[in-house]
């Protein structure tokens, strides 16, 4: 055991030896390391916080333990889907949950988007943006709030206000305020200020009614939205929580910072969605670090043929060169990681910022930055710097001594047979996947198309050698002119080097194709939505609202007897989930879907239905977008698994197929079944289609009655609640970001290594002659061929994928393309491989031709 460590240690010492000596063939792999380091760092920050941090519970800070139903839905015991709307428990749960020991007493608790009216008519809000919520005044103790001024509500027309929202609202007891709840303005007698503890509230405003009233604004008097338990002295609240779990069946317990997320939905949902993202995206960084290292590493190795030659020739063995390398790896990777370490912190910390200008996070939402994610970064690291070189160092010390001799005299011109191979069969099976009719049950058929362009990457890394030579073949002579001495020597470099011009060329086209299918997705995506939407949408005027909770369904049904309205049609919108058939067992995926009322629907908003009848869109009824209803397997006529917002299993029948699914969703259900299964049980926005010549000021007279209602033209479809997405797409862009600047940093390390490696070739020219110019003009030459060729086989990697996503979106195999995108691809490629190189070729010619 003894003479094994002590092995290990000169095997260690000898590795830094190396390492000092050779610094610039180590310093990609180094800075490799560091970027995959930070990387990695930061999503296990993100991933500790999601799971451990969240939000301070505000109006429950006071209760031991908070009880609410089950948010989410389970599909395995590793991931869950969260419900769009707040799942409610039965109200008698709450005299169960008091009867359990160690609970001094239970309060049901219910909220009420409720908006406040100035005495100038104006709404005041929230701070910060942050709702006004109604609430029974029993719920008041889970906080708990002292009243500061006046008495508790006893009636019906009597409420209470938290101190912040009296003040802003300029209202002192005993004077009359507006309250709208379900877009119906109502005076209520003001009776008592109350003051939140601690520093206030921060993510809301308070008002309480009695709790009577209270349960009736909702519409759902046998319902509440969460349980605060008070706990007996000297109760665990742990211990409770299990106890009344066993006890009271179907309720989900919540003790500590958990008690923020029972509170704020918004804050479940950013914790669920960025662990799920941070998980799978640190997953994926490890083997981009893994293949990203064993590319700088192969560039060193190769760069140290005649070193690693002449030990395997003076009797090394292969078990020693393995060594070797695995422990200069090992030293490199510890380095790396711990360097890379607080720049994933800080890397953290901006990701944070951004999720929080998407709306994928809410601002308050706090970052823990323990140890265990440096630690966690240290170990990935080292087992991916161990691994890439085990990889490389697997071909080196299999070659005999003579072999590696004669290796470390000239480039192998012949690409592995297995590797041409595989690169050649992948091409197929990539169109056949982008283009073919081969979507996999759960899979649409652009994101069948989308997954394509991964076999197109990986054919680019099996052939870039070979393709890299077919492009200085065919347009060598258009790229560089072999009359002068520049352009001659850079082609001739180029087809003597293909190997080490590849190892920067191939990484560069991974990154343009990955680029260009994320850029032009997006630009087709929305260029496609935007058609459907403005194709589509038929109404003239568009109701939504400013607060309240959304449109009243009173709202709709008034101004149906306006003079001159021709046809109202009311739209709610929601998030469902699918469950459907996939392979042998079932899969379960979320739908934007909106409620919208039958009657007359083609006047106000067109679906473009191809199969079916809207017009049988009541009671149990759906319509799916063609996407949808492909992803799925459903059929007109058939049944679908579905479950509401809110949770509740329904088998609606398909009564409808259409193409505008971009522009209106996938999912569209009755507008009735919708609100009644929605929070605020309200409409999202009312569309309006006037008669010809009617008088659009009965409409605004109508709709001045509803303070909080606003009325404009069709682009406030758009900005209605529920029409701006979760926030996925943001989190997809940035970490899609983060991974392209990771492939930079390889292809910036790669061509300076490659460049920089070249000092006895720039030596020999200067010798026979050439000029720092001539030298210089050879380089950029080099770097044409490089910029050309990634820029060609990277964009007609996206072609076949892009086909075939714009044809499952759209119906057209044309996609949108985005000039502005394209020319920051081709901005990003050119500085990133002539910047390269030109600094690279400035170090490399300050070694003098007379020294070497």
């Amino acid at each position: 055991m003894v003479i094994r460590r002590l092995r290990r240690l000169r095997r260690l010492s000898l590795a830094w030896s190396t390492v000092k000596g050779r610094k610039g063939g180590f310093a990609g792999s180094f800075i490799a390391i560091v970027a995959g380091s930070a990387v990695i760092t930061a999503c296990g920050v993100l991933l500790e916080s999601g799971l451990g941090t969240g939000v301070t519970p505000e109006r429950y800070a006071g209760a031991s333990v908070v009880l609410g139903a089950e948010q989410s839905f389970r599909l395995d015991e590793s991931s869950e889907v969260r419900y769009s709307e707040r799942v409610t428990l039965a109200a008698d749960r709450v005299a169960a949950v008091a009867a359990v020991p160690g609970v001094r007493s239970a309060v049901g608790d219910v909220g009420v988007e409720v908006g406040v009216l100035g005495p100038d008519g104006a709404v005041v809000g929230g701070p910060g943006g942050f709702p006004v919520l109604g609430h029974g005044w029993s719920a008041a103790a889970l906080a708990p709030f002292r009243m500061r001024e006046g008495r508790v509500p006893a009636g019906a027309g009597e409420v209470v206000l938290d101190a912040a929202l009296a003040a802003r609202g300029r209202v002192a007891p005993g004077a009359t305020v507006r309250l709208v709840t379900g877009s119906i303005p109502v005076s209520y007698l003001v009776v008592g200020i109350a003051a939140a503890p601690g520093n206030g509230l921060r993510r809301q405003s308070a008002v309480f009614f009695t709790d009577g009233q209270a349960a009736a604004l909702t519409g759902r008097p046998d319902r509440v939205d969460a349980i605060g338990v008070l706990a007996e002295p000297g109760a665990d609240p742990r211990e409770l929580a299990g106890r009344i779990t066993a006890a009271v069946p179907g309720v989900v317990a919540h003790t500590g910072a958990g008690r923020g997320d029972a509170e704020f939905l918004d804050v479940g949902d950013a914790r669920s969605l960025v662990v799920e993202t941070a998980a799978s995206f640190g997953g994926t960084m490890v083997l981009i670090v893994v293949f990203v290292v064993a590319s700088t590493l192969a560039l060193s190795v190769q760069q140290r043929r005649r070193e690693l030659a002449l030990l395997r020739a003076i009797g090394a063995t292969p078990r020693q060169v393995r060594g070797m390398i695995g422990a200069e790896m090992t030293l490199v990777s510890v380095a790396g990681a711990v360097a890379g370490a607080v720049p994933g912190v800080l890397l953290a910390f901006a990701m944070r910022g951004v999720f929080v200008l998407a709306g994928a996070m809410p601002p308050d939402f706090r970052l823990h930055a323990g140890p265990w994610p440096v630690l966690a970064a240290l170990v990935l690291c080292l087992v991916s710097g161990r691994g890439a070189g085990w990889l490389v160092a697997r071909r080196v010390a299999r070659v005999s001594p003579v072999e590696a001799l004669g290796d470390a005299a000239v480039e192998p011109k012949r690409l592995g047979r297995v590797r041409l191979v595989v690169g050649v069969l992948l091409l197929p099976l990539g169109l056949l996947l982008a283009l073919g009719d081969v979507a996999a049950p759960g899979d649409s058929a652009a994101d069948t198309a989308g997954s394509a362009v991964l076999l197109f990457v990986v054919a680019l890394g099996c052939l870039g050698p070979v393709l890299l030579r077919g492009a200085v073949a065919l347009f060598g002579g258009l790229l560089n002119r072999r009359s002068t001495a520049g352009g001659f020597l850079a082609q001739a470099s180029a087809r003597a080097g293909a190997r080490r011009l590849s190892a920067a060329t191939t990484p560069l086209a991974m990154g343009v194709t990955l680029a260009a299918v994320q850029v032009f997705a997006a630009s087709t995506t929305i260029a496609g939505a935007r058609q459907q939407f403005e194709d589509g949408l038929r109404a003239d005027q568009v109701l939504t609202a400013a607060a309240g909770g959304g449109v009243s369904p009173a709202v709709a049904d008034a101004v149906r007897g306006v003079p001159g309205v021709a046809v109202v049609t009311p739209v709610a919108r929601t998030q469902v989930l699918l469950t459907f058939p996939s392979e042998d067992s079932t899969a379960t995926k979320a739908f934007a879907a909106q409620g919208v009322a039958p009657e007359r629907l083609a006047e106000t908003m067109d679906l473009g239905v191809t199969r079916g009848d809207l017009a049988q869109l009541r009671g149990e009824a759906v319509a799916l977008s063609r996407t949808a209803a492909r992803t799925v397997g459903a059929r007109l006529g058939g049944t679908v698994d579905l479950r509401l917002g809110d949770g509740t299993a329904i088998q609606p029948r398909v009564v409808a197929i259409y193409e505008h699914g971009l522009g209106f969703g996938d999912v569209v259900l009755p507008n009735d079944l919708v609100v009644a299964h929605t929070t605020a049980r309200a409409d999202a926005a009312v569309l309006i289609r006037s008669a010809a010549g009617a008088d659009p000021q009965a409409l605004r007279a109508a709709v001045e009655r509803y303070p909080t209602v606003w009325m404009g033209g069709p682009e406030a479809f758009l900005a209605a609640p529920g029409a701006g997405g979760s926030g996925d797409w943001a989190l997809n862009l940035l970490f899609q970001t983060v991974l392209l600047g990771y492939i930079a940093i390889a292809v910036v390390n790669t061509l300076v290594m490659a460049t920089a490696a070249r000092v006895r070739e720039f030596a020999a020219l200067r010798l026979i002659g050439a000029g720092p110019g001539q030298v210089r003009a050879m380089m950029d030459g080099e770097a044409r061929i490089v910029v050309f060729t990634a820029l060609l086989f990277g964009l007609l990697a996206t072609a076949a994928p892009l086909a075939g996503i714009s044809r499952g979106l759209t119906g057209s195999p044309v996609p949108s393309i985005s000039l502005a995108g394209l020319a920051a691809i081709v901005a990003v490629t050119v500085a990133l491989a002539w910047g390269a190189t030109r600094m690279a070729t400035r170090h490399a010619l300050r070694s003098s031709a007379r020294g070497v």
